[in-house]
């Protein structure tokens, strides 16, 4: 059986290399919570409302020949005591403005059945809504 640390390391190379994405790997009940103060912080009851809410829009910003991917994972770290992978990664794109966003995330993700079932976002709230309220999806 792959290890936790396994499956998100997968997840995130694919979603690196454009032909993936990490959502593959969240539980249809997943919770996520948005740290901070940024437009979209708050949680999330499941990963149709953190899609719909946040992942879409957030994507529908950037344009399809340079969407927002990882671009550099700079550590992985995984408590498998419990059931829980922490990604310090740092992600760009060129949005359908013409502008590069970049931004650095930490992301905890804990995981059942191979799956990701609760997770929590840290990330630079600025930036963030620089983007969201100066480029429309």
């Amino acid at each position: 059986m792959r290890s936790n640390r396994d499956i998100v390391t997968d997840a995130f190379r694919s979603w690196a290399n454009g032909d993936g994405y990490v959502a593959s790997i969240f539980a249809d009940d997943m919770t996520w919570e948005i740290t901070g103060r940024s437009a979209v912080s708050k949680r999330y009851a499941n990963t149709q409302q953190f899609l719909d809410e946040v992942l879409r829009p957030f994507g529908a910003r950037f344009s399809s020949s340079d969407p927002f991917r990882p671009v550099s994972i700079r550590a992985i770290y995984d408590d498998e005591d419990n059931s829980t992978v922490a990604v310090v990664w740092d992600g760009r794109g060129t949005t359908t403005a013409g502008t590069t966003y970049h931004n650095t995330y930490a992301w905890f993700m804990t995981l059942s059945g191979g799956k990701v079932i609760d997770g929590t976002a840290f990330y630079d709230s600025i930036a963030f809504n620089e983007l969201w309220d100066g480029v429309a999806p």
